[in-house]
């Protein structure tokens, strides 16, 4: 029998290129909607994805990405316009009559948060929830392992992992191990329909054990710095981070250091979702030190490596709270999801989590 074709928004980010590329295999046609042509798009063609190349708010490129598709994975991009993009999906599914979609939402999902990407796509779900006639699974995953990633080179040529993370526990999940959850909701989405799932890695880490299992991979001694907000902000923004994702993401290092990504995790949703066990921490970061140039150790990298560092701390730091009152909609009583009546009594703790914590 002919399979559905499907349709991976986000088709060369860190959930929709393995997803895709993991559809592929299964014999599903792919199409990839991207917003530019590059090499992992050349990619995904070589294993005979039909690429699309088009912008999520534009309403006409996403009803002709549509066009002869029977199911999609959504994912919003971390831009302004979350929630424009996501109705525009969300409407353009369905005057298509989509008869499935898997979501990417995220934990900290909630109407309150000081996040505006984080409000948006608490709205974004809603509007995907009551879509009739289409079979909506929703996946809300919390603090990637990728996400660690960014310090790789100073943790290879300093021995340092400095990130804000408090004292915060995270069970971390892979970018394949997500793309297994999706596949698997497009796979069997009757199944699925009407459902949320929160994938996890197999262990709840402090940041401690996260800076040992970097120090296995390398070969040396990570020692993990909780560093300053402030100080990731220079980092980042001399990386080009734009500043939206920077204020973006300094909430949900707030978050992480409340526990609020230790809640409810871990899971068993990789395994039952996406068919086979998550990955665990180390092997995660192996494959990262395998392919990353950052994890090569050489006195001309470490020169590189301390010259970055020192261009970051010179450089202007981005006014987080000036940037969230010039560009996002303020609301009177924003407040963390850690710190949230509302959202605590939706999302469950697990008893006894230090219990789950890897030894």
């Amino acid at each position: 029998m002919t399979k559905p074709t499907i349709l991976v928004t986000g088709a060369t980010g860190k959930t929709g290129f393995p997803a895709s590329m993991q559809l592929l295999a299964r014999g599903y046609p792919v199409r990839a909607f991207v917003r530019k042509s590059d090499s992992r798009s050349a990619a995904l063609q070589d294993k005979g994805a039909e690429i699309f190349v088009g912008s999520l708010n534009d309403i006409d490129d996403v009803r002709q990405s549509l066009e002869g598709v029977h199911r999609a994975y959504f994912c919003a991009p971390l831009l302004p316009g979350c929630l424009n993009a996501s109705v525009i999906f969300a409407t353009a599914a369905q005057e298509r009559r989509l008869e499935a979609i898997v979501v990417m939402s995220q934990w900290l999902a909630c109407p309150s948060h000081p996040s505006a990407h984080t409000r948006e796509t608490w709205l974004a779900d809603s509007v995907f929830a009551q879509m009739p006639g289409t079979a909506v699974m929703t996946i809300n995953p919390g603090w990637f392992a990728d996400n660690y990633m960014t310090v790789m080179e100073s943790a290879a040529q300093f021995g340092l992992l400095p990130m804000p993370l408090g004292d915060g526990l995270n069970a971390p999940p892979s970018n394949e191990d997500l793309a297994r959850v999706i596949v698997g909701g497009l796979d069997k989405p009757l199944q699925h329909a009407g459902k949320t799932y929160r994938p996890t890695g197999p262990r709840l880490l402090s940041p401690q054990q996260i800076a040992a299992a970097f120090g296995r991979a390398l070969g040396r001694t990570v020692t993990y710095v909780d560093a300053p907000i402030g100080m990731f902000a220079r980092v980042a923004r001399s990386m080009g981070f734009p500043e939206f994702v920077i204020a973006q993401v300094a909430w949900y290092f707030r978050d992480y250091q409340k526990n609020a990504f230790a809640v409810g995790a871990p899971t068993d949703v990789v395994r039952e979702v996406g068919g086979q066990a998550p990955e665990d921490f180390d092997a995660i970061v192996g494959r990262y030190v395998a392919s990353s140039p950052h994890a090569r150790r050489s006195v001309g990298s470490r020169i590189k490596a301390a010259l970055g560092v020192a261009g970051a701390m010179l450089g202007r730091a981005p006014d987080l709270d000036a940037f969230d009152k010039r560009c996002t909609p303020e609301i009177p009583r924003a407040v963390l999801a850690a710190d949230s009546a509302a959202w605590m009594s939706v999302h469950d703790l697990i008893p006894h989590a230090a219990a789950n914590m890897e030894r």
